[in-house]
């Protein structure tokens, strides 16, 4: 290998050691509490980020929404002026034509007027020749004297009628004339609302030109602000994993230690804290009690007690939950014959699973399971026995369930579905008093923290 190639690889990978390994080191120097309170103030900073993208996004679109209706009227105007200039311009070419008629009307006008003229002169010169003769010229040319006075009064009386023709053509010419000076200036008048409109028209154009450039930037801009807050949701998203897996708590936690958990799980979904302890405390009392059953026959879905061994039936439905948990305890690790579930009630099946109670069939369903839900949001595999994927998936459930609109309705949906009888409300009116108790509790835990 060539020495002075290899030193310089060597001092590449030296440089870049120095730029980076100064922030491996604090990583890694870091307890897991610094860590946690680093990433709970970049994500503090991220939020304000996002919620900033939002407003940068909704008066972008704003703008854009403006522009597109700018632009939309500006295209209606400019068809609106084609419309006009074509309408326009086929007045001027009817009104060209109508003044083309009108100069060959003027045109054949004064030929007949030069015609009556020269009729005119001829009989002027015929009764001119007349008065000039004498009388023995008229007595040698006119068998009768009277004849030439006939000859002489005929010339007379059309030279009188030829002189009212004249005059009538004289007078359709000024009137043809007039027409078609008239016309000039109404083909004018076209000629120039054709020029004020095509004027309208190239500046609509040029506005729209604008208008489009400037939609192009906005567009640009929209889409820059949703990646960037796609970006930041995503880092949160990272970031709230992080955190969640850093909340270092044993199978049964501490109120205090649940408390730590379930305010993560309001920043995810909503749900308040008081609220989502008083469930999990009505479930399994925050984890100790996650069951007292263990499923020994899928095909019937009978089980038995864990504490002495006795059959019971109705552990866990076999069509709708049995698949589900062989397959959540096969991937998990678990014996799926050794692992509590809850027993049945006196109605209805058993097999709720972990802190939260979830049946198989709510957790692991692929249209609805609110595993995956978990898992989109951890980047793990869900655990409805792990405590901190129990609150979450709690939390979710509720917060999809309508906790943000109802409380109660949402507990009792938790607790029995969207159909609930009358003797089973005192569930929800346990968790609401318990839920208050805690809101108590949480109170003084943040202001003696």
């Amino acid at each position: 290998m060539n020495f002075k190639y290899f030193s310089k690889i060597i001092s590449l990978f030296l440089l870049v050691a120095i730029l980076v390994m100064p922030s491996f080191l604090i990583l890694a120097q870091m307890t897991p509490q610094e860590e946690r309170q680093a990433l709970e103030k970049e994500l503090r900073e991220l939020e304000e980020k996002i919620a900033q993208y939002e407003v940068d996004i909704t008066k972008t679109e704003k703008e854009k929404r403006t522009l597109e209706n700018q632009i939309y009227i500006l295209r209606k105007r400019i068809e609106q002026l084609d419309l006009q200039i074509y309408q326009s311009n086929l007045m001027i070419k009817d009104l060209s034509y109508q003044i083309k008629d009108t100069e060959l009307s003027i045109d054949q006008t004064e030929k007949k007027i030069k015609k009556s003229r020269a009729d005119l002169a001829n009989i002027l010169q015929l009764i001119y020749e007349k008065d000039k003769r004498s009388i023995i010229e008229i007595l040698l040319s006119e068998a009768e004297l009277s004849d030439f006075f006939d000859d002489l009064m005929a010339l007379e009386t059309l030279n009188s009628k030829s002189k009212e023709l004249l005059e009538d053509i004289k007078s359709l010419k000024a009137t043809l004339e007039n027409q078609k000076e008239a016309l000039d200036e109404e083909k004018t008048d076209l000629e120039n609302v054709v020029k004020i409109k095509l004027l309208q028209k190239q500046e609509s154009e040029s506005t729209k030109k604008e208008k489009d450039y400037f939609l192009r930037l906005t567009e640009k801009e929209y889409q820059e602000y949703l990646k960037k807050k796609g970006e930041a949701e995503k880092r949160v998203a990272e970031i709230r994993a992080r955190i969640f897996e850093l909340i270092g708590v044993p199978k049964a936690p501490t109120f205090g230690e649940a408390y730590e958990i379930a305010k993560y799980v309001e920043s995810v979904t909503g749900v308040r804290p008081a609220l989502l302890l008083a469930v999990m405390t009505q479930e399994s009392n925050i984890g100790k009690n996650v069951g007292q059953c263990y499923l020994k026959n899928p095909s019937t879905g009978s089980g038995v007690t864990a504490y002495n061994g006795k059959e019971i039936s109705r552990v866990m439905n076999p069509t709708r939950d049995v698949p589900y948990f062989l397959a959540i305890t096969q991937e998990l690790g678990r014996d799926s014959y050794n692992t509590p579930v809850s027993c049945p009630m006196s109605v209805g099946w058993g097999g709720a699973m972990g802190p939260a109670q979830f049946i198989p069939d709510t957790w692991a369903n692929p249209k609805y399971g609110y595993g995956q839900k978990v898992s989109e949001i951890t980047g793990k595999t869900a655990d409805p026995w792990d405590i901190k994927d129990a609150f979450l998936a709690a939390g979710l459930y509720l917060r999809d369930l309508g906790a943000s609109s109802n409380e109660f309705k949402a507990v009792m949906r938790y607790f029995s579905g969207y159909h609930w009888s009358k003797w089973e409300e005192f569930y929800g009116r346990s968790v609401l008093a318990i839920a208050a108790r805690y809101e108590k509790d949480i109170k003084q835990i943040e202001a003696t923290g």
